[in-house]
């Protein structure tokens, strides 16, 4: 504990870690601030944005989906989405695989502006469904945050719940995962760290507004480090 302690604190980390082994925690502690203005500092109870670790728990729930026989990870996504263009031929286990060829809205140059809107995700669906196949579905992987809001919205038609409450119900209340939420920016969350980016001179500023529907299975998800070690 003490050498992961040490270690920690020389590269400067600012979070919180939990390092575990063979089910024994060694270190769970809180570095650095969760609110610079109000000089709150990290514990291991602080709730931070997932960004992308909310993609495990979306594939956690297609494939409970697939256990429970209403969907199949061979299935293609048009048997969910009829009209989406050449939906015949992209799979749902290409959009768990990031080898669907759909654009990443990610990569979209006015991200920053599309994304601080309410949404739902077949509505961001409608950025990226009628452009061109980065390539066919299958031959190539390239990392992409639009098949998993695809996959979001596959997990809302197929289970008639709203992906935060699918997820609730099937994930979050039976492992007790009581400090993981939805991200909603308008929601109380106690313990909810501020989140912050480097400027172009190498100093803290907030950082950018994201209406938190937006990123939806891809990324929409917060928690702690020990709700995390529940979940693993």
């Amino acid at each position: 504990e003490t050498r992961l302690d040490r270690y920690l604190q020389e590269k400067h980390f600012e979070g919180a870690a939990l390092v575990a082994e063979k089910g024994e925690i060694l270190l769970c502690k809180g570095y650095g601030l969760a609110n610079r203005e109000h000089q709150i500092p990290n514990t291991p109870r602080t709730v931070f944005r997932l960004g992308s670790i909310t993609k495990e728990f979306t594939a956690v729930a297609i494939l409970q989906l697939q256990e429970r026989g209403l969907l199949k990870v061979d299935d293609p996504l048009s048997t969910y989405f009829p009209d989406y263009p050449r939906g015949d031929e992209i799979t749902l286990h290409h959009l768990l695989t990031h080898t669907s060829g759909i654009p990443s809205i990610t990569e979209f140059p006015n991200l920053s502006q599309i994304q601080r809107h309410p949404s739902t995700p077949e509505q961001v669906m409608t950025y990226f469904q009628d452009l061109p196949l980065e390539f066919a579905p299958g031959s190539e992987c390239k990392y992409c945050d639009s098949g998993y809001i695809v996959l979001g919205a596959v997990i809302e038609k197929v289970a008639g719940l709203s992906y935060e409450d699918y997820l609730q119900e099937n994930i979050l209340t039976p492992l007790k995962m009581h400090s993981t939420y939805f991200d909603r920016n308008q929601r109380l969350i106690p313990h909810r760290a501020e989140g912050y980016n480097i400027d172009e001179n190498g100093g803290v500023v907030h950082a950018e507004f994201i209406e938190m529907s937006f990123p939806h299975g891809a990324g929409s998800l917060a928690s702690t480090v020990e709700d995390l070690y529940l979940f693993n």
